[in-house]
């Protein structure tokens, strides 16, 4: 039996390309499997090989335990008196071992070591594919068509190794065929018991970047740099690219001569039309390169929602907007930023109708003339909070204003704020509680009224807060806080 069992290690490890410890490993587990019939309760027991003669040693094996914890497991645990007899060094928490017999194995033992040393052999085939694959997660891969099922499409990447694309990780439309040799973006590379362990995709916006990393040898030298893509998988897709060598044009390199490069991608996607964008660090103008080939008029930047608003000419709106919102849903996801497409026209009315408000702002809150309410404007202040905090030097640069002017505006602004605090507080202060408010379990009319006086005037505004909220505001118990925020949003569970 030695001399077959190490006949076996060394031919599966040569046939599997499986290391001879694990084959061991695996003999030692049937082994041990087949053993363990012996016994009619739930015994551990363990065999270990000789990895150099092939003689192998079968033991019960008993975890030292506690008395207590003994008598809920008696066939794995043994008391330490006990233990003792058989080693008189064991000691709690430790493990001690009683020699078995070696049982001789019939054809149905044999059996049972044969599917565990098949079982333990995949497992380690699968171990050694997630070991070579994982460092090469996020990269390109290419495979054959091996078999296709419910959508789905099974690649052959050599060596024996599968890899799953599912029906949504396919191009629209998309025909493979059996044998027919495809490229993808490995996307996860996961250890599973059971099924495929590479997931390829070909929507992935990494793959067009990993394509232009193929086909344009400036990408891997470091001289171009690609800084984002955005796909409509199968359709249209926008990838920004950016030089790092002053005499290189990233735009015309990707493109390529006669547009060879970007056309061999294009063929790789199913004809999927790609525009390639100049990154530019000013966002502006990377929102406007991104438009293309739509021709930005003007642009209004939002930085507190960040977005903004692009105005086109009106015989370029739809083409700016693309088919199904196409063109500006590609822009938006390739920069970051919201896109809003307006006309021009509708872009000035817009504007038109700001400056009126600005202008009516301006003279009914800080008493000014229009002419000086139109040099605010004209300077871009928006708001009475900026004529009130802007750095009164940068007002000073304004030509028509002089430092008694500036002084007497921005003191004019702070006083239009703090009138503003003032009376905001007096109608919070005025403000009477809610019925629900009122009328909810656990509520006084003291403590109603105090929350009203904070601007929390219902049940709605209450179910808001936090515990600390609460107790902060009025100072009662943590407790009594939390069961009065749990009654007031009580209605949003109601429906459950």
């Amino acid at each position: 039996m030695s001399k077959e069992i190490l006949q076996v290690a060394d031919a599966v490890s040569n046939e599997k390309g499986v290391s001879r410890e694990v084959i061991f490993q695996a003999i030692e587990a049937a082994l041990a499997s087949a053993a363990k019939k012996r016994f009619t309760e739930d015994a551990d027991v363990q065999v270990v090989i000789d990895r150099r003669t092939g003689e192998y040693t079968t033991y019960r094996c008993w975890q030292v335990a506690e008395p207590q914890t003994a008598a809920e497991s008696p066939e794995k645990a043994m008391i330490i008196e006990q233990a003792r007899k058989l080693d008189p060094e064991a000691e709690v928490g430790g493990i001690v071992r009683q020699l078995l017999p070696n049982p001789a194995f019939g054809r149905i033992a044999a059996q049972t070591a044969k599917q565990v040393i098949v079982q333990k052999v995949r497992e380690a085939e699968r171990a050694q594919i997630v070991d070579a694959y994982i460092a090469h997660k996020g990269e390109l891969v290419s495979g054959v068509v091996k078999r296709l099922e419910r959508g789905n499409v099974h690649l052959d990447l050599g060596g024996g190794v599968e890899a799953l694309m599912t029906r949504e990780d396919l191009l629209p439309r998309e025909m493979l065929r059996v044998g027919e040799r495809v490229r993808g973006y490995l996307q996860d590379v996961r250890s599973e018991p059971r099924g495929p362990q590479l997931f390829v995709s070909r929507i992935a916006p990494e793959l067009l970047i990993e394509l232009f990393k193929v086909e344009v040898p400036e990408i891997g030298q470091g001289l171009i740099e690609i800084k984002g893509a955005a796909r409509d998988p199968g359709q249209r897709a926008k990838i920004a690219v950016k030089s790092n060598d002053m005499r290189i044009d990233p735009v015309g390199a990707c493109v390529g001569m006669r547009g060879s490069r970007v056309q061999s991608v294009s063929n790789e996607l199913g004809g999927e039309r790609v525009d390639i964008v100049l990154w530019n660090d000013n966002s502006a103008q990377y929102v406007i390169n991104a438009m293309s080939p739509a021709e930005v008029v003007s642009i209004v930047i939002d930085e507190d929602s960040h977005s903004m608003e692009v105005a086109v000419a009106e015989e370029k709106l739809s083409q700016a907007i693309g088919r199904g919102g196409q063109n500006v849903r590609l822009a938006s996801e390739l920069t970051g930023w919201e896109i809003n497409v307006i006309t021009e026209a509708q872009a000035q009315q817009k504007s038109v109708h700001e400056s009126e408000a600005l202008l009516q702002l301006f003279c009914d809150w800080l008493g000014v003339d229009e002419d000086i309410a139109h040099i605010l404007v004209r300077e871009g202040f928006a708001s009475i909070e900026e004529v009130a905090y802007v750095p009164s030097q940068e007002m000073l640069e304004i030509a028509e204003f002089d430092a008694e002017i500036v002084e007497a505006l921005r003191e004019r602004a702070r006083d239009v704020l703090l009138t503003r605090a003032i009376a905001q507080e007096e109608e919070i202060g005025d403000a009477e509680p809610a019925a629900d408010l009122l009328a909810m379990v656990g509520m006084d009319e003291d403590l109603a009224y105090r929350l009203a006086g904070q601007g929390v005037v219902n049940m709605e505004a209450l179910a808001e807060l936090s515990v600390d909220d609460l107790t902060d505001m009025t100072g009662i118990e943590a407790q009594r806080a939390a069961d009065l925020i749990m009654t007031a949003r009580a209605p949003w569970f109601a429906g459950e």
